[in-house]
């Protein structure tokens, strides 16, 4: 990654109290009056705050506008930073890059197309300090309530993957996949993302006992560029959630999760034999059908030796995930717990 722009805001003297976040791909008409809407909005709320843009690899003139914003002498009362990716890593990784190297106490992530509104970072930010006495509440997201997308492209399968995501994850929320969002960094940066797990950040969170809660925040028609998710996106989304759901909900505790399901494949197992009986003797007379097949003469032997073998397989995979686990949390060294506060006399 290359960095270009203004220095480092821990050389200007203060640290940024408020670091956003902008991860940015082919939106150069967008960029300038999103970044004169940030900075109007910073300034006004008055925190030492830095902006760190995170290029994807554009392929338009994304990046030298960008690096014209972080060289503007008009802009340089905040700190900002351009980070250039050696080549498109998507959006996750973007605000993974972002979120590395940002210094400020409270991390804002918004889209650079201008669709989220910047106005909307000090509600977020006054939220996430109005409950700092409750030091669980990590996180603050933007729930986009009356978007202003297309119904059939964007709204219903945003709808369908949010319920999905809020079933299955345990973590209720109205609006997963808003970018705009408010983290305290001394726990974001505990998480690691990868492939396309941005809009998981909240099931990460409470997965370390973080509380997260959401806010109506406005969302603007696009205007300019086109969207850059296509119909392969809810396929990705499918995808993510069986992660999810063994993220969730059995990281630590393989075993348990390849247990299950190998005991659903051992009681499949018995079915099959059971039925293979039933076949054999021709116990199906006494229910008025005349029938009787050898072990041979169905292919419920091979159906019953797939599924055992399915069995035995998901128990050796579920040890070979406990050994996985405990070299993961010993080689960096985690710890099977997150401890939120100590009092002492």
């Amino acid at each position: 990654m290359a960095e270009t722009g203004n220095s480092r805001p821990g050389s200007r003297g203060d640290s940024p109290e408020i670091s956003v976040v902008v991860p940015v791909f082919d939106e150069e008409d967008s960029l300038l009056p999103l970044d004169a809407e940030i900075r109007a909005v910073l300034q006004f709320f008055g925190w030492p705050a830095e902006i760190i843009y995170v290029d994807d690899c554009s392929l338009d003139r994304s990046l030298r506008t960008l690096e014209e914003i972080a060289r503007s002498p008009e802009r340089r009362s905040i700190p900002t930073r351009v980070v250039k990716l050696r080549r498109n890593f998507g959006q996750t990784a973007a605000m993974a890059a972002g979120f590395d190297l940002a210094e400020g106490r409270v991390i804002l992530a918004l889209d650079a197309d201008g669709q989220n509104n910047p106005a909307d970072i000090p509600r977020l930010v006054e939220t996430l300090e109005a409950q700092s006495f409750e030091r669980r509440l990590l996180r603050v997201s933007g729930w986009r309530r009356k978007r202003r997308d297309r119904t059939l492209q964007r709204k219903l399968p945003s709808r369908i993957a949010n319920r999905l995501i809020s079933r299955l994850s345990g973590v209720r929320l109205h609006d997963h996949g808003c970018t705009l969002k408010a983290y305290r960094a001394s726990v974001l940066k505990e998480i690691r993302l990868y492939g396309e797990m941005h809009r998981f950040i909240p099931v990460y969170l409470a997965r370390r006992g973080a509380r997260v809660t959401e806010i109506e925040v406005d969302h603007r028609p696009r205007r300019f560029g086109v969207s850059k998710y296509g119909g392969q996106r809810i396929f990705r989304v499918l995808l993510d959630l069986v992660l999810i759901r063994f993220v969730s909900r059995f990281y630590a505790r393989p075993m348990q999760f390849f247990g299950q399901i190998a005991l659903v494949l051992s009681v499949a197992t018995l079915g099959v034999g059971l039925l293979m009986l039933v076949f054999k003797f021709g116990w199906l007379r006494f229910i008025g059908i005349d029938y009787q097949a050898s072990f041979v003469e169905t292919p419920l032997p091979a159906v019953a030796a797939a599924f055992i073998i399915g069995a035995i397989n998901s128990l050796f995979f579920g040890v070979l995930g406990e050994m996985l686990i405990r070299v993961d949390y010993e080689s960096r060294g985690l710890k099977p717990y997150a401890v939120e506060g100590i009092t002492e006399s």
